[in-house]
């Protein structure tokens, strides 16, 4: 479970980057918003949303899990790398998950085409973001 959920991170990333770029060349550019946008944006949310799912189940599977029980919430915030994989990454990963899909939802709703790139571009971009901020990268090169 844990190969799958870091391997279903590069596609995740991959694809967010992609949406993003791609949202702000549109907005930048005064593009139409095509069907490919709209495939892209839509694409990358179910990744992300999938890798959602993964995630969770990896995480009370997961040794960090386990620990937590072990030793308690208290000793898990004292310990800088389990309180990154049992707190912060989960959470981070959640929230921009969360931009994302507010992102997706708002450009729907949106009229014009600068107006829906400018939406994915702005969302899916803190999603990003937030999703980079807590990602375990030490962890997850050594697993290459």
């Amino acid at each position: 479970m844990k190969i799958i959920h870091s391997y279903w991170a590069y596609l995740v990333l991959a694809l967010l980057v992609i949406a993003t770029i791609n949202a702000i060349i549109g907005l930048t550019q005064n593009k139409e918003f095509k069907d490919k946008d709209l495939r892209i944006s839509l694409f990358t949310l179910i990744v992300t949303h999938i890798q959602l799912l993964i995630g969770l189940g990896w995480y009370f599977m997961s040794p960090s899990y386990k620990a937590i029980k072990e030793v308690g919430m208290s000793e898990a915030m004292g310990n800088p790398g389990l309180r990154l994989l049992s707190v912060e990454h989960p959470l981070m990963m959640i929230i921009g998950i969360v931009f994302i899909t507010i992102g997706w939802s708002k450009h729907k709703k949106q009229t014009s085409d600068k107006a829906k790139f400018k939406t994915i571009a702005i969302f899916y971009g803190l999603g990003l973001l937030f999703i980079l901020s807590r990602i375990p990268w030490g962890q997850w090169f050594s697993q290459i």
